[in-house]
């Protein structure tokens, strides 16, 4: 009785039929934006690390080592790094429609262009340039989410989203796998071509459709009421009312604050290992026996069936809590638990295959946690170059670990020593994040609507 009066009290627009209009808001605003936009993360985390099935097939037609492929499979993220921040703070600009036009038509050039790769200068400069221009997708759909859902919904929104990438390891593996199997040899072209121009194109065309069926801003939204309108603006501003109050007013002071290099560091840690399995998981499967290309497919699916279920039941329990700091740190506890098991048990496919899943679902849960607390930490003004530059930061990881991770296999012939930095850096990263992050103080209004 004393919150119910409570809630009343701070604010008298949290009634059950309000809530019930708010979820009904809600739902079919996530319905609007995010089918589209997982499509196209599907797409894009795919043309990203479909080099790993690749490189199985290429290594064996290309005079390339695992040296070369870890150096051209980490390039990538050089480009990334660069043209992040710029792309985001575009994006802030001219809007989400023609960022995605131009990101998403050129990188499905630049992916499918690979196909004609034959020299491993020419492997360095395609990866770089699809980084280049894939640069600043996520951290742009992250801050999208920002002008349509308050802190509240956001973590669950972002889980969902990220089960794009979920679902495209899910698929990579057989698809990637088939074609690099039954389109081998097809009008003279090897498999991995067939896969490259097949996996690449369609972003094309998916960034002319986002530029066609998106729109910038609610108010720019036709298919919302101006009530709708009313309706989510009011609980926007209600949302940055009962915000905590931030450390940075604006994106200078954002730079000049330690805690986001701090975050930065975690984040390189963590997707510098996640990445660093990605590309590799296909070799390391295969080094367990597996030598069909298909089925090597087929098992890399499984770590990412049991990695989507996790994502969204931790981030559905960390939105209902408002609670992230301790939410990231046991995904990383999980991570690192279930890449022990699977490093102790080396060689043996079956339960390697089982702990690895178990691994995946602290992976996989970890990112969407990760950017919902640093959403709720940057200030408004601080959100688009923040954002950006804590995922450009981290992005840094990856570009290091693939080259790192083929040098360690080049000199011990095999995997386990990697997997042991893989158990490292997400343990730095889970640490980092206890120490760094603050454990932000939801008010019970914003609470109790969010889980109305």
């Amino acid at each position: 009785t004393m919150t119910t009066t409570t809630i009343t009290v701070q604010d008298p627009h949290a009634s059950p039929e309000h809530a019930r209009q708010l979820d009904t808001l809600y739902a079919r605003i996530r319905w609007r934006l995010l089918p589209l936009l997982m499509l196209c993360y599907m797409v894009a985390f795919l043309d990203r690390v479909n080099i790993g099935y690749a490189q199985l097939q290429m290594k064996q037609t290309l005079p390339f080592g695992d040296a070369v492929y870890g150096l051209g499979a980490g390039i990538f993220f050089i480009g990334y790094f660069i043209f992040e921040v710029p792309s985001n703070l575009m994006l802030k600009r001219s809007g989400v429609r023609k960022t995605l036009l131009r990101i998403m038509f050129c990188w499905g050039l630049v992916a499918a262009a690979m196909m004609f790769v034959s020299t491993s200068m020419q492997f360095y400069v395609l990866r770089f340039l699809l980084g280049a221009f894939e640069a600043g997708f996520f951290p742009g759909v992250i801050l999208y989410f920002t002008y349509w859902f308050p802190a509240p919904r956001r973590g669950q929104v972002i889980a969902i989203f990220m089960t794009a990438a979920a679902v495209a390891g899910l698929i990579a593996g057989p698809v990637s796998g088939s074609i690099l199997k039954y389109l081998d040899g097809a009008v003279g072209l090897h498999g991995w071509q067939w896969m490259f121009m097949i996996q690449g194109l369609p972003a094309s065309v998916l960034g002319v459709v986002a530029f066609l069926y998106l729109q910038d801003s609610p108010a720019r939204a036709r298919w919302l009421s101006p009530g709708e309108k009313r309706l989510l603006d009011a609980d926007m501003a209600r949302d940055l009312a009962n915000a905590r109050d931030k450390s940075q007013d604006s994106l200078a002071q954002m730079f000049r604050d330690p805690r986001i290099y701090l975050l930065s560091t975690a984040y390189f840690m963590f997707l510098g290992a996640t990445y660093m399995l990605v590309f590799w998981m296909p070799s390391l499967i295969q080094g367990w026996g597996s030598k069909d290309l298909l089925q090597v497919g087929l098992i890399t699916a499984i770590p990412n069936i049991v990695g989507i279920v996790g994502m969204v039941l931790i981030g559905q329990h960390s939105d209902k809590h408002r609670e992230r700091r301790w939410h990231f740190v046991g995904c990383m506890a999980i991570a690192v638990f279930g890449l022990a098991v699977t490093t102790l048990l080396n060689g043996h496919l079956l339960l390697s295959v089982t702990a690895l899943g178990f691994a995946y679902v602290g992976i996989k849960a970890g990112t969407p946690i990760f950017f919902a607390l640093v959403s709720e930490y940057l200030s408004v003004a601080a959100t688009a170059g923040g954002i950006a530059f804590i995922s450009s930061l981290g992005n840094l990881g990856p570009a290091v670990t693939p080259w790192l991770n083929g040098v360690i296999n080049s000199h011990t012939g095999g995997h386990v020593s990697s997997m042991y930095l893989g158990i490292v850096m997400y343990l730095l990263a889970g640490g980092l994040v206890l120490v760094t992050a603050r454990i932000a103080r939801v008010p019970k209004v914003a609470a109790v609507v969010a889980e109305s």
